[in-house]
């Protein structure tokens, strides 16, 4: 007979609750005030909203995060999903290792490193610094990430099936396309996601790599902390907060149904 939760579990698990989204509530309900005092309550208000869709260095700030998110995550997907598909499929061949460690180096390696050395490469390059050097250096370490998902989807990925639909008569390239992509399709999603969150969330690459007209929204918001926290940077963490608590639920939904008609499809 299993046994439910004990007081002990029931308090670990809600001080572990506590921990990790407290400080959250505490921002949102704060994004609300109408106190210029982020740590005095003045009443409920929604000017610090309207301040945001105002204020148009934090605007052009979230724009500019969101096409380099978008752009990096779409290439790392292309270059991680390839580099994955490379450490699994080829077994041998020469520089693996080297290879191997260069895919799974930004993992370990501090961002510091990583962009001063990116800034180092820029400047010897002479490359004007702006949005495609950010782009550039979030690829770099956000290609890793999708080829480790990558990497792990396909390890458990049974080769039968791209066996069976070659010998039915279809070349590699098709079966790739029909048979492989759709089966890994979540882990490339995930992937997919996890890149452009990474993207998204950057502050130190982004600030060795920038230039004029490139700030992203991190490092607008991390300037205009440093001289005070104001309600108006609560409301656009929790503007944030709530874009990924949808995204999330509706790929939860998109889920719970696919796999909803998986088991109601005739076998």
């Amino acid at each position: 007979m299993r046994r439910g939760p004990g007081p002990f579990d029931l308090a670990a698990l809600s001080i572990g609750f506590a921990f990790l989204y407290l400080p959250i509530v505490i921002l949102v309900v704060f994004s609300f005030n109408a106190s210029k005092l982020v740590t005095v309550w003045g009443g409920f208000s929604l000017r610090w909203y309207e301040a945001v869709l105002g204020n148009r260095q934090l605007l052009d700030s979230a724009w500019v995060s969101l096409r380099v998110a978008f752009v990096t995550a779409s290439t790392a997907l292309v270059l991680g999903t390839m580099a994955g598909i490379v450490l699994v499929r080829i077994q041998r061949f020469p520089g693996k290792a080297l290879f191997t460690g260069m895919v799974v180096a930004p993992l370990v390696m501090p961002e510091v490193i990583t962009g001063l050395s990116l800034l180092l490469l820029f400047v010897s390059l002479d490359a004007p610094r702006g949005f495609w050097t950010v782009t550039i250096a979030h690829t770099t370490f956000a290609t890793c990430y999708v080829a480790v998902v990558v990497q792990a989807r396909l390890l458990t990925f049974d080769r039968s099936l791209e066996e069976a639909a070659m010998d039915l008569g279809a070349p590699p390239l098709r079966t790739f396309r029909l048979v492989t992509l759709p089966l890994i399709a979540p882990s490339l999603a995930g992937g997919w996601l996890l890149a452009f969150a990474l993207s998204l969330d950057d502050l130190v690459i982004a600030s060795f790599t920038t230039g004029p007209g490139a700030t992203t929204l991190p490092m607008r918001i991390y300037s205009q902390a440093r001289l005070g926290v104001t309600p108006e940077i609560n409301a656009v963490c929790t503007i944030l907060v709530a874009l990924v608590t949808i995204v999330v639920l509706v790929i939860s939904v998109i889920q719970k149904r696919r796999l909803a008609r998986e088991r109601t499809r005739p076998g």
